[in-house]
């Protein structure tokens, strides 16, 4: 499932690729991808000039001239794809789609620009989608109502992560991490290697983690955030950025999917076990 480095990567890379752009034509496959009336499609995104891409937390906004919001959600499998006379762009679930010919049979979404580049959303499963909306009311979606603060902002203090665990003070740490109306954002590899970095088992509750392990943890948050980001995401097949690379982070992986391998920190067996529902990476010597 892309995840919010993999959904920053895509929106650094629209960024460049797409903005001012003219939106020429729209077409899709299936209403629940595209669930848009038509006239507001006619409207407000038939020739309407895209101003600016932001993200918050996994999901994908691109405004309008029109003062209206493609907001983009890829969900499990979801992928955007740019493709142009002189350049392509992919990212999200990891199939051939990124570089295969386009439209294919996931394609429900397929955006044409004036210039004649596009845009394909793409889900083998159906479960994302592509809203069409006044900007002016995405803050009021329930999604956005619920999520938590981005971990990745300037302003987001280590004082300001503890605090916002505070909710889930008889959960496991782990469960408390990966619900986004705590912190947004954080999937499942990433909270193994944040967890691995700050020398915090997974299981312990979260009012028994110390005002020095929160610290060390947001610190390990975002290290791993920023050094995913760095590297385009944690896909490590079929995967392209902006300038044609395969995304790396899995190569820099300290502890996920490293189960049966020596703990690169003190040399015992990492192990996979179930935490909060989900496959869990662990060393058991420094995360006791």
């Amino acid at each position: 499932m892309p995840e919010l480095p993999e959904v920053e990567t895509i929106r650094r890379g629209l960024q460049e690729l797409i903005v001012g752009k003219i939106i020429k034509t729209v077409s899709s496959d299936t209403i629940k991808s595209f669930p848009n009336a038509k006239n507001d499609v006619n409207q407000f995104l038939i020739n309407a000039k895209i101003k600016s891409i932001r993200r918050r937390a996994k999901v994908l906004l691109i405004d309008l001239s029109t003062s209206y919001t493609l907001v983009i959600h890829l969900k499990m499998t979801g992928q955007l794809v740019f493709v142009s006379n002189k350049s392509r762009f992919g990212a999200g679930h990891p199939n051939d789609s990124l570089v295969g010919a386009l439209p294919d049979k996931s394609t429900r979404v397929t955006f044409d620009f004036t210039d004649d580049s596009h845009l394909f959303f793409n889900d083998q499963r159906k479960f994302g989608w592509v809203r069409l909306m006044s900007t002016v009311e995405v803050p009021n979606i329930d999604f956005m109502k619920k999520v938590g603060p981005e971990p990745l902002e300037a302003d987001f203090t280590a004082s300001d992560f503890a605090d916002r665990f505070k909710r889930r003070a008889k959960t496991t740490i782990k469960a408390a991490l990966l619900d986004q109306t705590v912190i947004a954002g954080i999937g499942n590899i990433y909270a193994d290697e944040s967890l691995w970095g700050a020398k915090i088992n997974p299981k312990r509750l979260v009012n028994t983690i110390t005002k020095a392990e929160f610290t060390r943890l947001y610190k390990e948050v975002r290290l791993v955030m920023n050094l995913s980001i760095e590297k385009g995401g944690s896909t490590n097949r079929n995967y392209v950025n902006a300038e044609g690379k395969k995304g790396s982070y899995m190569d820099f992986a300290r502890v996920f999917r490293r189960e049966g391998l020596a703990c690169l920190r003190c040399g015992t067996e990492i192990v996979k076990l179930k935490v909060a529902g989900r496959g869990t990476h662990i060393c058991p010597n420094c995360q006791r």
